[in-house]
C-alpha cells in the first residue's frame, strides 16, 4: 500500500461520504473485506478521485448515472448523498435520472427516483 495514496484517498472519501460513514465502513471491516476496504480508499479515492481532469461535482454526476446503469442502489444512496456533499443540486439529480431513462432504461430510473427520494427525505432536502 502507498500510504501517501490512501491517507488522501481516506481524505476525499470522507469529504464526499462522510466521516461518520467512512470510519464505520473501515472499522467494521473484518478480516474478509479489510483488503477491499484499503483498496477502494487507496485506488477509488486516492488514485481516481484525486485527479485534477474533473471536478468532484463532476464526478459526482458520473456516478450517479454509473450506478443507475449498472442497478446498484446502495452505492447509489451513498453518492446522492456524496453528490449533494459536493455542490449537485436535486434538480441536477433530477436531470441525470431522466437522462439516464433514455440511455439506461425506465425502470432503472424509476429505481434512482426512488433511492433519491429516500434520501431527500433522510437529508430534508
Amino acid at each position: 500500500m502507498n500510504r501517501e495514496r490512501y491517507d488522501r484517498g481516506l481524505k476525499i472519501r470522507k469529504d464526499v461520504l462522510g466521516a461518520d460513514y467512512v470510519d464505520a465502513a473501515i472499522q467494521n471491516a473484518d478480516d474478509f473485506n479489510r483488503d477491499l476496504q484499503g483498496l477502494v480508499t487507496e485506488y477509488a479515492w486516492g488514485e481516481i478521485w484525486s485527479r485534477p481532469g474533473l471536478a468532484r461535482r463532476d464526478r459526482s454526476l458520473l456516478n450517479l448515472a454509473m450506478l443507475t446503469a449498472l442497478n446498484r442502489p446502495h452505492e447509489l444512496k451513498l453518492h446522492i448523498r456524496g453528490a449533494l456533499a459536493n455542490g449537485v443540486t436535486k434538480d441536477e439529480i433530477k436531470e441525470v435520472f431522466l437522462q439516464t431513462a433514455i440511455y439506461c432504461g425506465a425502470p432503472a430510473a424509476i429505481d434512482s427516483f426512488r433511492a433519491a427520494k429516500d434520501v431527500f427525505k433522510e437529508m430534508g432536502v
